[in-house]
């Protein structure tokens, strides 16, 4: 599956779960101690889906409580099939984070390696949302999209 796919999404909600993702993605590569990168990837992945899970809950519940009756079957279903995209847009930099590993990296050079490629793809992102702007405020677009995946590499740094 290319670059373009994972940022690519059908909706808007689907773009910014997937911004979210590699955003807590990246926090917890940056604070998460694993010992090995499949383990970090199993700790990324279930924080992933607990995030995911509490997300699509608030949702039927706001749904329920903002509506004033029970959601439909229709809602309930559309909220547990949508929203995959924060699991899915983070699938990239673990993948770079076992590859670095099974290359020789060091562990801590590795999650940089996978901090970097979240960074990469942030700013991919803050570059294509910016599409419709001017040349300046789509560079000013691409900056603060990766300005998240730079504070996290920073605290990476620091407190490593």
């Amino acid at each position: 599956m290319s670059l373009r796919i994972r940022l690519t999404h059908e909706t808007a909600e689907g773009t910014a779960a997937g911004i979210y993702g590699i955003i807590v993605s990246s926090a917890v590569l940056v604070t998460a101690h694993a010992e090995t990168a499949y383990k970090l990837d199993i700790i990324v992945l279930v924080t992933l889906i607990i995030y995911w899970l509490a997300e699509r809950y608030a949702r039927i519940v706001a749904e329920r409580i903002h509506e004033g009756h029970r959601p439909r079957w229709n809602s309930v279903r559309q909220q547990l099939t949508t929203g995959w995209e924060i699991m899915s847009a983070s699938l990239v930099p673990l993948l770079v984070l076992l590859l670095a590993r099974a290359a020789g990296a060091g562990m801590n050079l590795a999650i940089l390696c996978a901090l970097i490629t979240s960074t990469l793809l942030l700013c991919l992102a803050g570059w294509r949302m910016g599409a419709r702007l001017t040349p300046a405020e789509r560079v000013v677009s691409t900056l603060v999209a990766g300005a998240f995946g730079g504070v996290m590499i920073f605290l990476k740094i620091l407190l490593h």
